[in-house]
């Protein structure tokens, strides 16, 4: 044996103990044992970098949860933009004049006619809600109206009532202030909204869908679509003020872009997405919706006697 041999041996011996273990397999059941810090200062051991807990991402509330995306939004507009147009074609062909006519009087001929002027709204809110029944329940297996933000009435906020009736009052009473201011501002004459109750039946069916169907249609897009994605972008309180403003501009057509009506409609917007907030709900607004618009029908109906006195028109 040589002195390489002696050599060889040296390391073998030391690196065995008494035991029959090795050094380096006490270090490994002392690093299993015991546990990463965290907190330490510096940069821990390669273990540690690579068992660190990731950041989890933003965590929201229940009725913030939702399953659509900016891009899902953005073809809505794109297909509630084009949907509207080739509605709005299909039954101007249909019901409209069979010879030319000027624009306005082409407008008021169509206004006259409630195949157009309410099947039209009809049709194009079928159009949406088919779309998004589509592409959020049935392509995504999600339940549609608790997708949409439709829960049982138990407000998040205890400061909030539980009984409906608390929330149809407010709409009524909501309706009745916005009334109020409305009839002490310079608006200008014959403006869309207008120029369908000087039609009895035209009126009478756009009140009928008024209570009975633009509440729903509404609520489900703005409150329900609309609000949770921008409080998940935006906040909490910019989604209010950005769903109230886009709803507000919604009826803008309506309101012949007069911006004074237009900003007051933005204020019932963002009261409606308030309570919806403040409730995580969509009902809650819903019934304040149909509150507002339900005094509104009944004032028109009472002061028109039923539509039979009519400022012009047939």
């Amino acid at each position: 044996m040589n002195s390489y041999d002696d050599t060889s041996q040296e390391p073998e011996q030391a690196a065995t103990n008494p035991e029959g273990k090795k050094p380096s397999d006490e270090n490994n059941a002392t690093l299993a044992e015991t546990p990463p810090n965290w907190f330490s200062e510096g940069v821990g051991s390669q273990t540690e970098i690579e068992t660190a807990p990731q950041i989890s991402r933003k965590s929201y509330p229940a009725d913030l949860q939702i399953s659509w995306s900016w891009a899902h939004f953005i073809v809505l507009v794109v297909f509630g933009f084009v949907s509207l147009v080739v509605v709005q074609g299909v039954l101007a062909v249909i019901y409209g004049p069979h010879q030319r006519m000027p624009t306005k009087e082409l407008e008021d001929y169509l206004i006259s006619k409630p195949q157009f002027a309410i099947g039209s709204m009809l049709l194009w809110y079928a159009a949406i809600f088919f779309f998004l029944y589509v592409t959020l329940s049935v392509l995504r297996g999600h339940p549609f109206w608790k997708t949409l933000g439709w829960r049982k009435l138990v407000p998040m906020n205890r400061e909030m009532p539980t009984n409906p009736l608390a929330y149809l009052l407010a709409g009524a009473g909501l309706s009745l202030v916005i009334n109020l201011l409305t009839a002490h501002l310079k608006t200008p004459e014959n403006i869309p909204m207008e120029e369908l109750f000087k039609h009895r039946q035209t009126a009478l069916l756009f009140v009928g869908m008024a209570v009975l169907v633009a509440p729903l249609v509404e609520e489900t897009l703005f409150r329900g679509y609309l609000y949770p994605m921008f409080a998940r972008a935006f906040g909490i309180t910019p989604g209010i003020l950005v769903t109230g403003f886009l709803f507000g501009l919604m009826h803008g057509a309506q309101l012949g872009w007069t911006w004074s009506l237009v900003a007051l409609l933005t204020v019932v917007g963002i009261a409606l997405t308030f309570v919806r907030a403040r409730t995580g709900t969509v009902v809650a607004s819903f019934l304040m919706h149909l509150g507002y618009n339900g005094l509104i029908a009944v004032a028109a109906l009472v002061s028109t006697h039923g539509f039979t006195t009519l400022p012009a028109g047939t």
